[in-house]
């Protein structure tokens, strides 16, 4: 409860940090891959490119609030780091049920990885990232083969997965925020194993980071403990990242870490030397 109570004050802190505190560093080209309004991406192109390696950025939110031009503090930090970005929008809840979120997730990043082709951008070094939400559907896009082949997503060009405090699982022991979220995700009577990182995760080639908290307020940490667990047990390679900062909360280290420097951030730096060596 303490956690929860400390989640729901850290919006102040971050609100005020994306407020006053950020710089746009570059203009992002808008990309549209959809009907719906929601269904766009957002490419940044750093002013000087320090790496091949390029970041898919599926935004959190809960899938019912968000996208790419609200998260753009996000792009804008991965371009002043030097790496290219692509972040994924996709329809959201209550009004669009599962699946649309994976197929529009899966569709966004087909069209990425086209627009950056036809720009001449080398693709063969690609690592998926999101927050949250954006955790869970980037994370069963990368390790569902039966999503991969129903979507037609080829990942043979992903060289890394990372996911800030997912729900890898719907387990029985869940905070009632999470119960309330996917309650509005998921149409009554669906099987929510059909959506569920855990049980539909398959081997691959890809090294993942687990990025979790023991203070979340909203995910257990066991939640990334027992996807893990899963990743050992099918032969892939996974670490979990335990948060050390004091801004510990939810959406402190799964969006707003973004909003602070290396410096001031143990997990934002633990995440952007991960990238670096991958």
């Amino acid at each position: 409860m303490i956690d929860y109570i400390r989640e729901n004050l850290s919006y102040y802190g971050i609100y005020y940090r994306l407020l006053f505190k950020t710089k746009k560093e570059v203009t992002p080209e808008y990309v549209s891959f959809g009907g719906d309004k929601e269904q766009y991406l957002l490419y940044y192109e750093p002013k000087e490119t320090v790496s091949d390696k390029i970041i898919f950025w599926v935004h959190g939110g809960g899938w019912n609030a968000g996208n790419p031009k609200f998260f753009d503090y996000v792009g804008q930090y991965f371009a002043k780091s030097g790496y290219r970005c692509v972040s994924i929008g996709y329809r959201l809840s209550p009004k669009n049920k599962y699946p649309v979120q994976i197929e529009d997730v899966c569709r966004g990043y087909k069209s990425a990885v086209n627009f950056l082709k036809e720009k001449g951008i080398v693709t063969s070094g690609i690592i998926v990232a999101g927050p949250s939400a954006g955790a869970h559907l980037t994370s069963i896009m990368c390790y569902s083969k039966v999503v991969q082949r129903e979507y037609q997503v080829d990942v043979s060009q992903v060289i890394g997965f990372a996911g800030f405090g997912g729900p890898y699982s719907f387990r029985e022991s869940q905070s009632l925020t999470l119960k309330l979220l996917t309650g509005m995700l998921f149409a009554k009577g669906y099987d929510r194993r059909n959506a569920e990182p855990w049980s539909l995760m398959s081997k691959n080639h890809i090294p993942m980071l687990l990025i979790q908290s023991r203070h979340d307020g909203l995910i257990e940490f066991e939640c990334a403990e027992e996807f893990a667990d899963k990743a050992k047990t099918v032969g892939n390679r996974c670490e979990i990242y335990e948060v050390e900062d004091k801004k510990n909360t939810h959406s402190w280290y799964t969006a707003g870490c973004f909003l602070l420097s290396r410096e001031e951030s143990k997990t934002l730096d633990k995440f952007m030397t991960w990238i670096g060596d991958l």
